[in-house]
């Protein structure tokens, strides 16, 4: 499952458990499987966070540095 539904899966579930039609047993099966996938979601952004590359001129030739959210003027 991709980073996409599992989110749309996630908004589902905390629809669902927001608008408190489910029973407690369900609300509970409903909040487990959210928390799996929220953390399901960040590993994946983590992980995309840790691909992105900046490309840099380095003496003529091209180097791969890790990508800063905050890079140096």
């Amino acid at each position: 499952m991709d980073f996409e539904t599992k989110m749309k899966e996630l908004e589902e579930i905390i629809r669902k458990l927001e608008s408190g039609q489910a029973g407690l047993a369900e609300s509970m099966e409903l909040y487990e499987k959210g928390v799996r996938l929220s953390a399901e979601c960040s590993a994946l952004l983590e992980q995309a966070r840790q691909k992105i590359v900046k490309l840099v001129e380095d003496n003529g030739q091209k180097a791969e540095l890790p990508f800063s959210p905050n890079p140096e003027s």
